[in-house]
């Protein structure tokens, strides 16, 4: 995505990598909207730790941020041993898988670098592969959004009025985004419409990432408190719902996003109003059988109790905002289940959720 700083603009992806300094290079996303700033991740643990602590967040984002992960502890290696080696790379897995548990991505995403690994015959060979790996996964992460995108902008006609809710654009994946990525589509095709950006709290990702990207694109938008969704569905201004996705069980068609969005997918049911899901095909999970299985991130409960933003001077501050005897109570995710969704938006076409199954080998399952 094209990004204007100081008046200059230049494409940006949201993850890469420097071979020279075997360092994830990381877009700092807690920075932004007030600050735009390019990060380096010395190792594969501070790599983990910045997906952990969200300095990059959403699926393909962190699946890619996963892979180069691996390939950069791989890289690391000092040795020729190739036990030795292969019990590093065992830690470095499960180091980055324990990241962010709720997301299949980076599972996915290490597992492709692992099968490309084992072609090499010495340790060497591995780690080149490696790297080569995660860049082909990070490059196939922007082609999957941009199919996804020539395949849902059909839904955005002149006019819409459309409601996202997070941030499941092109800072949530490697470029373009997912559910952004049909608005992309059509605002090329030369449509008017307009979007209604869920705040997303407690991170407000949608007021924070979703409206910043929006704004650099010059879509039209509005940031909007997340129980006023309810009051704009039943005036009858919605006329179409998108979001992501971090986790789709191929089994039951039931899909994991970030907390609120079962919400707004009964408010669309209630309405009439289609709802649909952007997935790329490295967030769905052909192994799961309910989404109760699902494992829903905990976060901390600070995160509920306060918020972050810039003060007069422009320093990044936090703020209490909640009674101070008060706990809180902080899932960084929910379920929706398949007969609450339109459409699963994929790079292979839109399928109803019930039908991903049958199309399993299509769709890259086993």
């Amino acid at each position: 995505m094209n990004v204007t700083v100081n008046g200059r603009t230049r494409h940006y992806r949201t993850i890469t990598f420097d071979s020279h300094t075997n360092q994830v290079m990381l877009i700092e996303q807690r920075l932004l909207p007030h600050t735009f700033k390019v990060i380096g991740t010395k190792d594969f643990r501070a790599t983990a730790q910045a997906i952990t602590d969200m300095v990059v967040r959403g699926a393909g984002a962190i699946g890619a941020t996963a892979a180069y992960g691996l390939a950069q502890g791989a890289l690391a290696f000092p040795g020729q041993e190739m036990k030795k080696f292969r019990k590093h790379i065992q830690g470095v897995y499960e180091t980055l898988k324990e990241a962010r548990p709720t997301a299949v991505d980076p599972v996915n995403a290490m597992n492709q670098v692992l099968r490309h690994m084992e072609q090499g015959e010495n340790v060497g060979e591995q780690q080149a592969l490696a790297l080569a790996a995660a860049e082909e996964f990070a490059n196939e992460d922007a082609r999957h959004c941009e199919a996804i995108g020539k395949h849902g902008s059909k839904l955005i006609k002149n006019g819409s009025r459309v409601l996202t809710h997070c941030n499941a654009g092109w800072l949530a994946f490697v470029d373009i985004g997912t559910a952004t990525a049909p608005m992309y589509a059509a605002q090329q095709e030369g449509r008017k419409f307009h979007v209604f950006c869920d705040e997303t709290r407690p991170r407000c990702q949608g007021a924070t990432l979703t409206a910043w990207e929006l704004a650099q694109q010059k879509v039209s938008h509005q940031v909007i408190a997340d129980n006023a969704a309810g009051f704009l569905f039943w005036r009858g201004e919605i006329d179409l719902a998108i979001v992501g996705s971090d986790r789709v069980l191929g089994r039951t068609g039931e899909v994991t996003n970030k907390i609120g969005t079962y919400t707004k997918a009964v408010l669309a049911k209630r309405h009439g109003v289609p709802f649909y899901v952007a997935s790329p095909l490295s967030t769905i999970d052909w192994n799961l059988k309910s989404g109760r299985d699902i494992p829903i991130e905990e976060r901390s409960e600070s995160e509920v109790l306060g918020a972050w933003g810039i003060d007069a001077t422009g320093k990044r501050q936090y703020v209490r905002v909640a009674n101070q005897s008060s706990g809180a109570r902080n899932p960084g995710f929910d379920v929706t289940p398949p007969d609450l969704i339109t459409g699963i938006i994929t790079p292979m076409g839109i399928f109803k959720p019930k039908d991903l199954w049958k199309n399993r080998h299509k769709l890259g399952g086993a």
